[in-house]
């Protein structure tokens, strides 16, 4: 199997950027999140390079769902990062990690009258998904006595090689305003004394292996940027969204990079807006493609079972990592403790969760297992611990940050007592 250069096995033990992954389940227990900080501003720092070599303006924001531990967004604040954000509660999480407001975007279809209210006290711009949206949005400007910056999300009805769960650019998405509703759209915020539009904003969807489809929306947002610079709108920047995939089955999967990206993309991008005679900001919102592969989830052998197929059951389940539950997803799986040993039997992993449903790797030829063996299962930074539930009552597992040689908890383990933390008596019942 391919592994990326911050993986690597050392006598017969999983590494992660130089730290045993054996050593790490022993000191925090597991199940286990353990990120590589130096991984994420690796990823980061290719993609700022990638395309500010071929564009004087380029502004990266996180996607900021990807992954939403404190953590690992303070470490692309540092960077300079900005944030794709899609809650209150995310555009929380980047304020404190020390995001600059202006360096944020309110994304999202269905957003409530406190995510607008929060968006115009912050000085946020806002990505308005429909002129409802703008028109309350407008409102709570007004009564703030502000003036809120927006970009409408386009939606460019491209169809793209992805699980239709996450193409989000599809004519068919719930997302954004039909791109030939778009002009008229600008015109109705021009309209709006509270409303300043300054940009211009899509998505198309996430792990996209492809570069073909960037380049096609692209072309779309360039043409409508000249519409719109010919109507009067003076754009600040042009987010063409995120959604690069990775790798997941190592050995077959295309890898596109950030400079794969850059290179085909950027000379559409830069064509277009100098026929348009402006020279706005790019921005970009990867997510998975900077933090997916940074992290391992670590899982105990629990024991192991011979019936229609050999079974490996974990301590680790679709409460933590939903991704193969949901979209059938592929992740790499390795013996941590026996990362050299020859694969001689196949297992499918199971996690404790009371679901015919919980399983995290099916049919994977992997060295005889015993109890107590330690089971990585690989590219669990994006969408792993970050979607992931107390189903079953089960507490979430700590997430471990390294750094160098330096290792520290970055979110504690959940125990019984934070399961009914939020939990009421009501009055009847006492």
């Amino acid at each position: 199997m391919k592994l990326a250069h911050h993986l690597t096995v050392q006598n017969g033990h999983l590494k992660i950027s130089g730290q045993d992954c054996v050593a790490l389940a022993e000191k925090y227990g597991t199940p286990l999140y353990v990120t590589s900080e130096d991984r994420i501003c690796e990823q980061f720092q290719s993609y700022k390079k990638a395309l500010s070599a071929r564009y004087p303006k380029v502004q990266v924001l996180f996607a900021a769902k990807a992954n939403g531990n404190l953590a690992v967004m303070r470490a692309l604040a540092q960077l300079g990062a900005g944030a794709d954000i899609f809650s209150s509660g995310e555009l929380h999480l980047a304020l404190v990690a020390g995001m600059a407001p202006e360096k944020l975007l309110f994304n999202g279809s269905s957003k409530t009258p406190a995510d607008l209210k929060l968006a115009v006290e912050k000085g946020v711009k806002v990505s308005v998904d429909s002129l409802d949206e703008l028109h309350q949005l407008d409102a709570a400007a007004r009564q703030a006595e502000k003036t809120v910056k927006i970009a409408f999300r386009v939606n460019p009805a491209l169809e793209v090689p992805t699980h239709p769960k996450i193409a989000t650019g599809l004519a068919t998405s719930k997302f954004g305003i039909p791109h030939k509703e778009i002009p008229a759209a600008y015109r109705e915020a021009l309209a709006c004394k509270n409303i300043q539009p300054v940009g211009i904003h899509c998505h198309i969807g996430s792990q996209i292996l492809d570069i073909e489809p960037f380049v096609r929306a692209a072309e779309v947002m360039v043409r409508i940027a000249k519409e719109l610079t010919n109507m009067g709108v003076k754009l600040e920047f042009i987010d063409l969204g995120g959604g690069l995939g990775i790798p997941y089955h190592h050995d077959t999967d295309p890898s596109p990079s950030p400079e794969d990206y850059a290179a085909k993309v950027i000379p559409f991008f830069k064509a277009g807006v100098e026929a348009c005679g402006i020279t706005p900001e790019l921005w970009v919102e990867p997510g998975r493609s900077l933090v997916a592969d940074s992290t391992i989830l670590l899982t105990r052998v629990n024991s192991t079972k011979s019936a229609h197929k050999q079974f490996a059951n974990v301590d680790a389940g679709f409460n933590l990592l939903i991704r193969p539950a949901m979209y059938d997803a592929y992740h790499e799986v390795i013996v941590a403790n026996k990362a050299d040993a020859p694969h001689t039997t196949e297992y499918t992993v199971t996690g404790p969760i009371c679901e015919t449903g919980d399983i995290l790797a099916p049919d994977r030829k992997l060295p005889e297992l015993a109890a107590g063996d330690i089971i990585a299962v690989l590219d669990t930074g994006a969408y792993g611990f970050a979607m992931s539930s107390q189903y079953n009552s089960r507490p979430r597992c700590p997430e471990v940050l390294i750094r160098g040689t330096q290792a520290g908890l970055m979110r504690r383990g959940e125990t019984v007592a934070d399961i009914t933390a939020t939990m009421e008596h009501p009055a009847w019942q006492r």
